[in-house]
């Protein structure tokens, strides 16, 4: 379970296990920045670098959520 929430309804929190968290770095290749670099020509948005983003973000998240099993939890609290 995951929450942006500090608490569960229903639920209680027995234990603090500490902060989980999930960092993915990535870049575009030079040929995906070159095509990026063509779209801002006509301005609007980037769909390369916000599929890449979308991407990263999701990677981050499943990072995240295997810490926390890693770290016996049940549910991730007060995600940001």
């Amino acid at each position: 379970m995951t929450t942006t929430g500090f608490e569960l309804s229903g639920y209680r929190i027995v234990a603090n296990l500490g902060v989980v968290r999930g960092v993915v770095v990535r870049s575009r290749s030079v040929f995906g920045t070159f095509g990026a670099s063509i779209q801002t020509i006509f301005g609007g948005n980037i769909t390369l670098f916000t599929e890449l983003a979308e991407r990263t973000r999701q990677q981050a998240f499943d990072t995240m959520l295997v810490q926390a099993d890693v770290a016996g939890a049940d549910a991730v609290v007060g995600i940001r």
